[in-house]
């Protein structure tokens, strides 16, 4: 290689460090913006919360669900989309699969829904920030806890002022694990793999936890209480803000055959380090 084409070479990584600096530097600004979207959408929930009252059919739940998705999208949008203009808003919290490149608010706006209009407190607020289909901020916040989650790539994983890591353990046997459905009404294959990776896990893993919604299971990998958490098929709404909260506190995050993740991928698993390798050696013989 010649000396221009490595002095070239040498203004471009410059220029991309740069780059990736003035990025982080912004999204550090951003993240008191996030979080107060969040706190403000949350304090709505809890006024529309209520252990007492229970949907009686299926139509009542849906329409719960739908209000509490209104109401809270309606505290989140305006002030996320004033901090970060440029990023575009993906309109439907279910989908999945890969965005067009560039910036996008992934939300959802009641994580675990289900749990709150059945009088349950497993839910919370989340918004993650997505740059060329990597996640590269995400708040996660509990309203009825108070508790905050957060994340920036490349700089830790917190809960408030505190950060967090992953679990130590090196020994499957010794392993708090969790799995979920990603939604209701699944096709008959995923049902199929879910069934049999629960009674793989049953025969490796010391406890199994099987819940909804995938994030406060994730946040849970995060703060090392639980070790080992996967999913079948995928929505990018439940998976992308507990991924970067578990990768930022030094877990590991792939398919289920421990192949690179990405929002392609067919599956999801997130695991303490030591783990990581065991988990996905059961996994990967679920077909």
């Amino acid at each position: 290689m010649s000396i221009h084409s490595d002095h070239s070479e040498q203004r471009n990584n410059d220029a991309m460090s740069r780059g990736r600096g003035a990025g982080r530097a912004e999204d550090e600004s951003l993240l008191p913006a996030v979080v107060a979207a969040l706190s403000a959408a949350g304090e709505r929930l809890v006024g529309r919360f209520s252990t007492e009252p229970r949907p009686r059919s299926r139509e009542d739940i849906f329409a719960a669900l739908g209000a509490n998705d209104a109401v809270s999208l309606d505290a989140l949008r305006e002030p996320l989309s004033r901090a970060r203009p440029e990023a575009r808003w993906v309109e439907d919290e279910l989908e999945c699969g890969p965005l067009p490149p560039g910036e996008w608010w992934v939300t959802d706006t009641v994580e675990g829904n289900i749990n709150h209009v059945h009088g349950m407190a497993d839910w919370c607020v989340t918004a993650t920030l997505v740059r060329d289909n990597e996640p590269v901020l995400t708040a996660v916040h509990l309203p009825l806890t108070g508790d905050t989650y957060t994340a920036r790539k490349g700089a830790g994983a917190t809960l408030g002022t505190r950060r967090i890591r992953a679990s130590a353990k090196t020994e499957l046997g010794a392993a708090f694990v969790g799995t979920g459905q990603a939604r209701p009404g699944e096709d008959e294959e995923t049902y199929r793999r879910m069934g049999m990776s629960v009674t793989a896990m049953l025969r490796s893993a010391l406890v199994l936890r099987v819940s909804v919604p995938a994030t406060l299971q994730l946040i849970q990998v995060a703060a090392g209480r639980m070790d080992v958490f996967w999913q079948y098929s995928q929505i990018r709404s439940g998976l992308l803000a507990g991924a970067l909260l578990v990768e930022e506190a030094g877990g590991v995050v792939t398919d289920t055959r421990g192949e690179r993740w990405s929002l392609a991928s067919e599956d999801f698993l997130a695991a303490a380090p030591g783990l990581h390798a065991g988990a996905a050696f059961v996994l990967s013989t679920i077909r």
